[in-house]
C-alpha cells in the first residue's frame, strides 16, 4: 500500500503572505533538513519592480534573507543558488558586487546563473536551497 504524502511545510516571511497568496505559491518549503526557497525578486512593497537595477538586486537578496530568517536560516546555510538574469553580460558586475556584500567569504555555495528573456518586469531573480540548522 502506498504511503500518503505529507502536506507541504510552507514558510512565509512576515508581512508578505498576501503577495504569495495572490500568486498561489509558497515563499519556501521545508523538507526534512532542507529548505527550498522560491525565486525572490526586488519588488517594492506594492509588488512592483524596483527600477534601479542595483537596488533591485539588493532588494531581492533582502527578500531572500527574510525568507531564510523565517525558517531559522541565514546565508551561511545556503548550499545551492540559482539566479536568473535578463542581460547577464551587462548585469554580472553589479550582481557580483551585491552578492559579495551578502554571501561573504569562502566556502561559497554552488551557483548557477541563467540568462532569461522574461521575469514579469523584473531583471533579476534568485532562488536557493539551504540546510536548516538543527533539523533532523
Amino acid at each position: 500500500m502506498a504511503q500518503a504524502l505529507s502536506r507541504r511545510d510552507a514558510v512565509f516571511p512576515p508581512g508578505r503572505q498576501a503577495l504569495y497568496d495572490k500568486h498561489r505559491y509558497s515563499a519556501a518549503i521545508r523538507s526534512g533538513d532542507l529548505l527550498f526557497v522560491s525565486g525572490q525578486v526586488g519588488s517594492r512593497e506594492d509588488g512592483s519592480p524596483e527600477p534601479d537595477f542595483e537596488a533591485q538586486v539588493a532588494l531581492a537578496f533582502a527578500r531572500l534573507a527574510a525568507v531564510l530568517e523565517a525558517a531559522g536560516c541565514t546565508f551561511d546555510d545556503v548550499v545551492d543558488v540559482t539566479t536568473f538574469h535578463t542581460d547577464p553580460a551587462a548585469q554580472f558586475d553589479t550582481v557580483m558586487r551585491v552578492r559579495d556584500r551578502v554571501i561573504g567569504e569562502a566556502p561559497y555555495p554552488n551557483w548557477t546563473a541563467v540568462g532569461v528573456t522574461w521575469l514579469a518586469g523584473f531583471d533579476f531573480e534568485i532562488k536557493v536551497i539551504a540546510r536548516i540548522p538543527g533539523a533532523a
